[in-house]
């Protein structure tokens, strides 16, 4: 199936590894160009590479620098995004598709939690996306046309014990992705989002010491647990959420807005 994406310019929050980095892998397979954003260059250096080295691999004609852009930036400061944006437009072209995976709010058992705690996911997992999607969805609505995928996650949906200060934030970006999609339908974006369940980065060990904290156990504990509540047997690939978020940027997905896909292996099967 021909996505469409061929010479657009994606933009990725998170991009530097877990969801955004294989976000940014499936874009680049499918033609486009991306910008990947997060707060460590080294990081952002060390994704390039392997994204360049990607398209060695495939024998693809094309200069790597043309292809794939990193820009280093704390999107906590809704200034520094901003900004981040306006010199991601000024150097690499007008953004296409947003996709927003950056941040999570760290997993702290309910009797953990301080204010500070509640304060912190909303600007670690909300603000980081919110930060970029304010400045840029309007850019997309004078153009008349654009795309943003937020990766949010499932504890948005359903209370987790471990997880009520990110859980509130990930339910406050999917209100917000929903209202924005009705919002700019008329100005030719389209706003979704993909909830995943537990995937395999490097921020499921962080849940998973949260979980053996509150149950009382070990993390290999911890872990087989998990995986033993998973209908399908096994925990996601970052490449699985990946798929879904390049296609829903797609014209193949073009009557498709509003829309928040469940991505958690139907651990919690859900009408609404």
């Amino acid at each position: 199936m021909n996505l469409k994406l061929t010479n657009l310019h994606v933009l990725i929050t998170g991009g530097s590894k877990g969801i955004g980095l294989a976000c940014a892998h499936g874009f680049i397979a499918e033609g486009a160009r991306v910008t990947l954003v997060s707060r460590t260059m080294e990081t952002l250096l060390a994704a390039q590479a392997s994204l360049t080295a990607m398209l060695k691999n495939a024998d693809v004609e094309a200069d790597a620098t043309s292809r794939i852009n990193v820009v280093a930036a704390d999107l906590r400061d809704a200034a520094e995004a901003e900004r981040a944006v306006e010199t991601i437009e000024r150097d690499f072209g007008p953004v296409d598709v947003l996709v927003n995976s950056a941040g999570a709010a760290k997993r702290t058992p309910a009797a953990e939690l301080t204010a500070a705690s509640w304060h912190d996911a909303m600007q670690a997992k909300f603000f980081t996306y919110i930060h970029v999607i304010n400045p840029l969805i309007k850019k997309m609505g004078e153009r008349g046309s654009g795309v943003v995928v937020n990766v949010i996650g499932s504890g948005g949906k359903v209370a987790a014990v471990t997880h009520l200060a990110g859980g509130a934030a990930n339910a406050a970006l999917m209100l917000a992705s929903a209202g924005l999609a009705a919002a700019y339908a008329g100005k030719g974006v389209r706003v979704n989002a993909v909830n995943p369940g537990l995937t395999l980065t490097e921020r499921l060990q962080e849940g998973m010491q949260a979980e053996a904290r509150h149950l009382g156990i070990s993390i290999e504990e911890a872990l087989t647990k998990a995986k033993a509540t998973r209908p399908l047997g096994r925990i996601a690939e970052p490449s699985e959420i990946a798929d879904a978020v390049v296609y829903l940027a797609s014209s193949r997905a073009s009557y498709i807005t509003g829309a928040v896909v469940a991505m958690d292996g139907v651990v919690t099967p859900m009408v609404v």
